[in-house]
């Protein structure tokens, strides 16, 4: 099935776009008050923390989740999943590790799709039947085929570069023609409008990773049932398990801090309360209106996911 992404793709590169620009127009500020020198500094700093990320990202997730790669004859369903998924998307097949958190959940990393790595969790294979566990590996191949680990991983380093330079003009003394307080005080406003940015490109690359994972074969149903298994499951863990996992919860299928608030929302798609949301039940959400409360929206906007229910709704389109 082939479905139209142009939007979702044009929702990223604009994001992208501004982020850059953003960034940019602060260290030119910067330079033209420190002189070229002070220029060079800020513009290496930016680079050397970009750089430094992508270097270490993929060993911090997989040190943070401890992942253990499993070869064919230890998980030989898993790997053949992943076979099939990767020869639909058309990239190499990434590694697979499996992590023995308690939380269901999945995940995709790595710099490049010749360095894909997609792992799930011991709590994920507990509760999820084959057809759910496979639209999640969609969801997460489809992550390693857009390339939106490694743009992930640049662009959370410009919020940071912003922060850096609004400390570096509050607190280095430089009031050079005035002007050094301003420049902290727009660096640090630029380090704000930075985060916000970096949260709404990671809400639009679930919405386009949930498309990638119905382009490779998977059933919306199957993704949907799948997604409200997750929350309910991370809804359920317990707080010491979730706290653990907040530096990066980025790289979940679902914002595990705010599962108890969503969980009460997407019960009400599980009609008949079997605790799956099957293909009649998603359709249902073509032909009714969804009503997000405020607050939920409020959320989002400082949510790296999009609120599920509103997710759901997206995927009943495609079925």
């Amino acid at each position: 099935m082939k479905l139209n992404s142009w939007g979702l793709r044009l929702r990223l590169w604009i994001a992208m776009v501004l982020l850059f620009g953003l960034v940019y127009v602060i260290l030119a500020l910067a330079g033209s008050l420190l002189g070229f020198g002070g220029y060079t500094f800020y513009a290496a700093l930016g680079f050397g923390i970009v750089f430094l990320q992508y270097l270490i990202g993929p060993s911090i997730v997989q040190l943070s989740m401890g992942v253990k790669y499993v070869s064919e004859s230890e998980a030989p369903e898993l790997h053949q999943m992943v076979s099939d998924l990767a020869m639909a998307a058309g990239i190499p097949k990434p590694k697979i590790g499996i992590s023995n958190l308690n939380v269901p959940n999945a995940f995709a990393f790595g710099r490049t799709k010749k360095d894909g790595r997609v792992c799930v969790t011991r709590g994920l294979l507990n509760i999820l039947n084959k057809e759910e566990l496979k639209a999640v590996l969609g969801h997460e191949l489809a992550h390693i085929k857009h390339n939106d680990m490694a743009v992930t991983t640049l662009i959370s380093a410009i919020p940071l570069i912003c922060y850096y330079i609004a400390l570096s003009f509050f607190w280095g003394g430089d009031s050079r023609n005035n002007g050094g307080f301003i420049i902290g005080i727009l660096a640090f406003i630029a380090y704000l409008l930075g985060q916000l940015i970096v949260l709404f490109v990671s809400r639009t690359r679930e919405y386009y990773a949930d498309q990638g994972s119905i382009e490779f074969g998977c059933q919306p149903d199957k993704l949907a049932s799948a997604l409200y298994k997750l929350v309910y499951g991370s809804a359920t863990a317990s707080k010491e398990e979730i706290k653990n996992i907040q530096g990066i919860k980025a790289f979940f299928l679902n914002d595990v801090s705010i599962a108890s608030n969503e969980i009460n929302e997407l019960s009400q798609l599980d009609i008949n309360r079997d605790g799956e949301i099957s293909a009649g039940e998603l359709s249902q959400l073509k032909y009714k209106k969804v009503n997000i409360k405020t607050t939920d929206k409020l959320m989002e906007l400082v949510s790296t996911h999009p609120n599920m229910l509103k997710r759901i709704e997206r995927l009943a389109e495609y079925s």
